[in-house]
């Protein structure tokens, strides 16, 4: 168990946590979620003890170990992926090291031998044994090939390493898991694989994340940061948005009532506290007035962008046929033979564990790069606006908001601009600020606001929903459930591909595609698994054959 007693923390004048008092307790899973700023990520630093409080107090049951997962990706560059994973357990890793600096000693004394043997007991009794195998199979579930294992840290990719420090986190059984955004640079295989984890996890686990779908699959409760208090829940996502709500209603129900009864008392008073033989029960009105209290129903910290894409002309019957392109990228083939026509109607998801082949696909689609082989076309009453992975080219220049979105308007009004930068919640001062001084959030946000103005009726999206937060995330959503132009996009949030898409194609390791008509869920119910043991029979002929 860890619980937080009386903990406040202050940031010069302001308290961002106030006499908070919460358990977290063995077999539960709690979803710690807030708006951006409310002190998530800081509420985990001073519940693993990187950051002291200002008042108040983390305890934690005596011999129990806690893991965090860590976020910087270049503290182990120096380490091979295997022992990185087996660092999240320190003393074990601690004793490996130094049983292996002891055999390698060439005057092995009887001292030596005596500390050996210690080594080897408490190795024993850590299931020392296990260590590198049970590394082995959280990183292949994470999707991290064998043949990557002995690999040093700084030759990985990126997302690589994020899937690594989580495995560190997860490793050993450790009895408090802190979780801050474990699903960021996470395939949609590599989520589910971690949602059946923690599923089946049955120590204590804190968990920050945006990702609406699995704060639902793994949460047993809810913990809600928000007027500088904690607020727990029991229950999933789903079920506290519904019980926060009702309780908001119920709380307006019965201040709405007791202002009816304060009316009707204010209304006998005034009419009778002149009148000698009412006297006495206006008197007693009056006291029975002053003991009603109405309950103080503060504003949500939480903000809610409107995102609404309106396309400035209808879709044709034409709008995308790709034929056969295919893309090498410094020897590896990205993209072989993809072919496919899109409908008008269509909201197509594109899927798997290949994220540079779906960037390189969308970057071809956008016109930014070239095919080595095949071709596309676009149907003549499209348009399209395109949402890259990596925006930072677009905020590279000395803009100011205003005139950054102003550029892609045909209506080059700053009021009418400001309207959609209002929309995403720029408010007031926001619109002079230097789109190079944004904060990622703020620039996808930005990003939004520039797909909304341009009126395109075909949106290519890129993993929209990095950086943004629960509400923003929840808005694009709903935006785009409501657009009625065609979507090709990618995204990790499953939420969002399972109430968007009609439509799945899956670009395969190999380059290849699968392309159906289907919800994600349906196809991950009905596919997977066959699709699964064709690529991996494929995978062994080809070598065989090699």
């Amino acid at each position: 168990m860890i619980s937080a007693n009386n903990v406040t923390l202050r940031i010069g004048k302001k308290a961002l946590f106030e006499d908070v008092n919460i358990k977290f307790t063995e077999g539960n899973c709690y979803g710690l979620i807030g708006a951006n700023g409310a002190g998530k990520s800081t509420f985990l630093k001073i519940l693993s003890g990187e950051l002291d409080s200002t008042n108040g107090d983390i305890a934690i049951t005596p011999g129990q170990r806690l893991s965090f997962l860590k976020q910087d990706h270049f503290q182990y560059d120096e380490y091979t992926v295997l022992d990185t994973v087996i660092m999240g357990n320190a003393r074990l890793y601690q004793i490996m090291k130094e049983k292996d600096a002891i055999y390698a000693k060439e005057d092995f004394t009887d001292e030596d031998g005596i500390r050996a043997s210690e080594l080897e007991a408490e190795f024993a009794d850590m299931d020392g044994w296990e260590a590198e195998s049970d590394a082995a199979t959280l990183l292949n579930g994470l999707g991290i090939e064998t043949d990557l294992h002995y690999s040093l840290m700084k030759d990985l990719l990126g997302a690589q390493k994020v899937k690594v420090l989580l495995a560190q986190a997860l490793f050993g059984n450790p009895d408090i898991l802190l979780l801050d955004e474990p699903t960021n640079h996470l395939d949609l295989d590599a989520i589910a694989w971690l949602e059946e984890f923690l599923i089946n996890f049955s120590n204590t686990v804190i968990v920050v994340s945006h990702d609406r779908y699995f704060l639902n699959k793994v949460c047993t409760h809810i913990a809600d940061i928000d007027y500088g208090k904690i607020q727990l829940y029991a229950g999933n996502y789903d079920f506290w948005y519904e019980s926060s709500q009702l309780l908001i209603r119920q709380m307006k129900e019965a201040n709405k009532k007791k202002e009816e009864k304060i009316k009707e008392l204010q209304e006998f008073i005034s009419r009778f506290s002149a009148n000698a033989s009412k006297s006495k029960q206006a008197t007693s009105r009056k006291r029975a007035l002053e003991k009603i209290e109405l309950d103080e129903i503060k504003p949500s910290s939480r903000k809610y962008p409107y995102i609404d894409f309106r396309p400035n002309r209808e879709i044709g019957n034409e709008v995308l046929t790709v034929e056969g392109i295919s893309k090498t990228i410094d020897g590896v083939k990205i993209l072989d033979n993809i072919s496919f026509i899109l409908g008008h109607d269509d909201k197509v998801a594109f899927v798997g564990s290949n994220e540079f082949a779906k960037t390189t696909l969308f970057r071809i689609l956008a016109g930014e790069l070239e095919p080595d082989e095949g071709t596309y076309k676009w149907g003549v009453t499209t348009s399209q606006s395109y949402f890259p992975k990596d925006n930072s080219s677009e905020f590279d220049n000395d803009d100011i908001i205003v005139d950054w979105l102003t550029q892609y308007s045909e209506i080059k009004d700053a009021t009418y601009v400001r309207g959609f930068l209002g929309r995403m919640l720029f408010a007031g001062e926001d619109g002079v600020k230097k789109v190079r001084v944004l904060s990622g959030g703020e620039k996808v946000r930005c990003m939004l606001s520039k797909l909304m103005i341009s009126g395109a009726n075909i949106l290519i999206l890129d993993e929209p929903t990095d950086h943004l937060d629960m509400e923003a995330i929840t808005a694009l959503n709903n935006g785009l459930i409501k657009f009625p132009g065609v979507l090709l996009f990618s995204s990790r949030d499953h939420q969002i591909v399972q109430t968007t898409a009609n439509r799945i194609i899956e670009l395969l390791p190999n380059g290849s595609m699968i392309d159906k008509i289907t919800t994600y869920d349906e196809y991950l119910e009905s596919d997977v698994m066959a699709r699964k043991r064709t690529v991996y029979t494929k995978t062994v002929n080809d070598e065989e054959d090699n």
